[in-house]
């Protein structure tokens, strides 16, 4: 937007028009207008490219019918250092110099009676300049407002800073969703411009979605990637941004050199800085996604910046709209940069030869922040929760700093360090079901060949945590190989504590795979090790690990006498992680029992102790619990908010079976609502789901279940239609299969294929003869008097019932008998 394209007005000011169509930002525009209603002097501050000229001359024009001295905008783009403003505003409003005086006494005297509004854009040019004018106008002028463009305020008396944010990311993944964010909005809109007939639709809009994220929501680096779809495609586009600065470099011919590509944007920016800001600004590119002001002064100090100095240097970069300064988090202000400005900075970090010392130091810092945490968990005497609450929330918003660091230690063979690192995040990253990230770095870093040389205890506990993880995605076997080889390795070193946490998993894969004995005994030993180490946290975990096999093994009692034990111990602890592990058993013991209210109440007090810190695993286990009660009750609506919000997390935390099994409760809720089509189609995803993650081995009772929710829907759709639409969905993929189950009332039910279908039952189905012997297993008969009652052989009995226990995942005949009796099939 340049001077000799304005449209000149003796009258009504010299506003251009637009060039396209304004996106989004209605809400701020509407704000502003009112503030200007009250404010005689508003500076619209932010990055370069963050769109505060577009915003400024929208609502300028939104003003022009109030101001009878008309709206003029005046330009400083391509203004000189040395420069006077008086002049260009002077030549704007047409007003020629006096003989003996000064334009500026002629300017304010033209100006004094004025009622008009006077737009300076882009006033970091000459921002002392700037900010004396605007003083004097101020002082001089009672009808004149002024609205300014800068990357820093102009700090006089009387000015209100607006900082221009970001435009609006998608809330959720969807093409529903899209739509609302003004990133996508603005990118569709230029796509369109630039590729004729480009749409946005469910195929594209999560990847047009992540791309507007991956900018930042900045929209000159929107809309020079929008400008790409007429050579590339969206994908292309995303996948190539890891060097943005060569790939968005193709803008307006008629713009502001500093503003034609996203690289000169930047980088006019970081030359106007003063080398104590350039130090820091590089130097805090390693932090990724935010700090706070005492990790700036532990990582950014030394070799031209102070740590007493950091503070004054960092309020220069956040007034120069390089940093932003967040919402307080934990009692503290949190800063970050967008990415773009990051990539710039990670750059010239580079360029200065200070990249290995920073990240090293970030790394260490890391080290600490994790060890804190880890100290206040397990140390005694016992911090309160309020102690330990800003700490995790703290820990919480510093992720993307944490796998950095684990990362940095990976990439230049630091294995120990790395490893350290994550087995002192080791109860956050459980409890905040961060499974995926700590699955694939584990993998990697204990598969290296330097492994083998790591220190017993550190190699132990992380074999346990790598088991640990693996058992939380759902993958037993690799869970089982971890933590066998970790109790090994720490009962020939006499490790106790991470002795405990190997055969607690172990005794977690023996209850999987239905060996109770084994499960029993590796209990026994698990808390015999972790009392040696006077370690109540993890014992807590092993009492509420026996109160879920109790459960498991119909031992109601035992099971509640279990969890209240630790509950006992999670109380005495006062820490919220570890209380709802134990409220969310007894909620499971209720349920058994029956007590519908007994479950809810210790469910909502879990969840109550769960608002303020993450911990997805206990979220996600409350909030289907929840949702099942309310199924229970006929609370469809109730039931269907809980489930899909527990699923919604679910996959945003990586957890592939507790995908499947918030899919299967939300294929009885679809029995419950009569869509028999839709209920066996999210059965046979959820089925496929536990395949993919262990082969043929399903949980105790799953086929049980499969088959309550089957048998309605066969009685009402016939044994076809119900194999048919079971191979439907057994086909879906793990997201697809999510989308599915997400898409609620306003779903569009894709027709069945005309060709020919697989007509397999479902493999949980029982044959005839089979529901015939399992009525004869309800009636107390063994295999012999089954044998003669049927008149067939001894042999072929037992081989029936084993079928029968198989498919429905049970593990005695006991189980079996109570599960006809409870559905009336005797």
């Amino acid at each position: 937007m340049t001077q000799d394209t304005a449209h000149i007005s003796p009258t009504g000011g010299n506003l251009p028009l637009e060039p396209n169509d304004f996106v989004g930002r209605q809400v701020d525009a509407e704000e502003l207008v009112e503030l200007l209603g009250v404010a005689r002097l508003v500076t619209l501050c932010g990055a370069g490219g963050i769109g505060k000229s577009r915003l400024a001359i929208n609502v300028a024009g939104r003003l022009a019918a109030g101001f009878p001295g008309g709206v003029w905008l005046v330009e400083l783009a391509e203004a000189a250092g040395d420069e006077l403003i008086a002049p260009r505003v002077a030549s704007v409003l047409g007003i020629k110099a006096e003989p003996s005086r000064s334009l500026s006494e002629t300017l304010f005297d033209a100006l004094a009676d004025r009622q008009m509004l006077l737009v300076i854009d882009n006033c970091e040019s000459l921002i002392d300049e700037c900010a004396r004018f605007c003083r004097t106008l101020l002082t001089i002028c009672p009808e004149v407002r002024v609205l300014t463009t800068s990357r820093e305020p102009l700090r006089v008396a009387g000015e209100t800073v607006w900082r221009v944010p970001p435009l609006t990311l998608p809330e959720a993944d969807g093409h529903e969703y899209a739509m609302d964010s003004e990133a996508v909005q603005l990118f569709v809109r230029r796509a369109r411009a630039a590729v004729r007939g480009f749409t946005l639709d469910a195929g594209n809009a999560d990847e047009i979605a992540s791309l507007c994220g991956a900018l930042d929501g900045m929209p000159l680096a929107i809309e020079l990637a929008a400008a790409l779809c007429r050579v590339l495609t969206v994908e292309q586009i995303h996948a190539r941004l890891r060097d943005r600065f060569r790939l968005l470099s193709e803008g307006d011919r008629t713009a502001p050199a500093r503003h034609q590509t996203l690289r000169a944007t930047v980088d006019w920016s970081y030359q106007q800085l003063k080398e104590p800001e350039r130090i820091l600004l590089r130097r805090l590119a390693v932090f990724t996604g935010g700090w706070t002001l005492e990790m700036a002064e532990k990582v950014c100090d030394g070799d031209g910046l102070w740590a007493e100095d950091v503070l004054s240097v960092l309020c220069g970069l956040v007034d120069k709209s390089l940093v932003l300064a967040d919402a307080e988090v934990a009692g503290e202000t949190r800063y970050r940069m967008l990415e773009t400005i990051r990539q710039y900075a990670a750059e010239q970090l580079e360029i200065a030869g200070e990249e290995h010392e920073l990240r090293r130091r970030h790394r260490d810092h890391m080290a600490v922040i994790a060890g804190r945490v880890h100290q206040l968990i397990v140390r005694s005497p016992r911090p309160t929760w309020t102690e330990i609450c800003p700490v995790l929330v703290l820990l919480d918003e510093l992720q993307s700093n944490l796998w950095a660091a684990v990362r940095w230690s990976a990439e230049v063979e630091e294995p120990e360090n790395a490893l350290r690192l994550l087995v002192l995040l080791r109860w956050p990253t459980i409890a905040g079901g961060r499974f995926t990230p700590a699955d694939e770095w584990l993998e990697r870093l204990l598969s290296a060949d330097k492994s083998a040389a790591l220190p017993p205890k550190v190699r132990g506990d992380a074999l346990v945590l790598r088991g640990q993880v693996a058992f939380g995605q759902g993958d037993p076997a690799k869970a089982y190989e971890a933590c066998s080889e970790a109790a090994d390795l720490c009962r020939a070193t006499a490790l106790h504590g991470p002795l405990s946490g190997a055969l607690a998993i172990l005794a977690w894969v023996a209850i999987y795979q239905r060996r109770p004995d084994k499960a029993r005994r590796l209990l026994d030993e698990a808390l015999e090790a972790v009392r040696k180490v006077d370690d109540p946290w993890h014992e807590m975990v092993i009492r509420s690990m026996e109160g879920t096999f109790a459960l498991s093994e119909g031992r109601a009692k035992e099971s509640q006498r279990s969890f209240e034990a630790a509950l006992a111990i999670a109380r005495g602890l006062d820490n919220h992680w570890a209380t709802p592990v134990a409220l969310i058993g007894l909620a499971q013991v209720a349920w058994t029992r029956g007590d519908l209210l007994e479950a809810r109440t210790h469910y909502e007090q879990a969840l109550d102790q769960l608002k303020d810190i993450t911990a997805h695993w206990q979220t996600i286990t409350c909030l289907s619990g929840l949702g099942r009660i309310a199924l229970a009750q006929g609370d469809l609506t109730t039931a269907r908010a809980r489930l899909t919000e527990s699923l919604r997390l679910c996959r945003r935390t990586g957890q592939r079976l507790g995908v499947a099994r918030r899919i299967e409760t939300l294929a009885q809720l679809a029995l419950a609502e009569e869509d028999d089509h839709r209920a066996v189609r999210l059965a046979g995803a959820s089925a496929a789901i536990r395949n993919a993650m262990s082969g043929s081995a399903m949980p105790s009772g799953f086929g049980a279940r499969m088959e309550e929710l089957l048998q309605p829907a066969r009685a009402r759709l016939g044994d076809t239609l119900v194999a048919q639409l079971w191979a439907l969905g057994k086909e879906m993929t793990q997201e697809q299969a999510v989308r599915y189950a997400l898409e609620g009332e306003d779903r569009a039910e894709t027709p069945l294929p005309t060709g020919r279908m697989p007509v397999a039952a479902p493999l949980t189905t029982l044959t005839g003869r089979e529901w015939e012997i399992a009525e004869l297993i309800a009636r107390g008969l063994s295999n012999k008097a089954i044998a003669d009652e049927l008149v067939i052989s001894p042999a072929t009995a037992a081989r029936h019932v084993a079928n029968i226990l198989a498919k429905l995942g049970f593990s005695s005949r006991t189980q079996v008998a109570t599960w006809v009796v409870e559905h009336n099939r005797v």
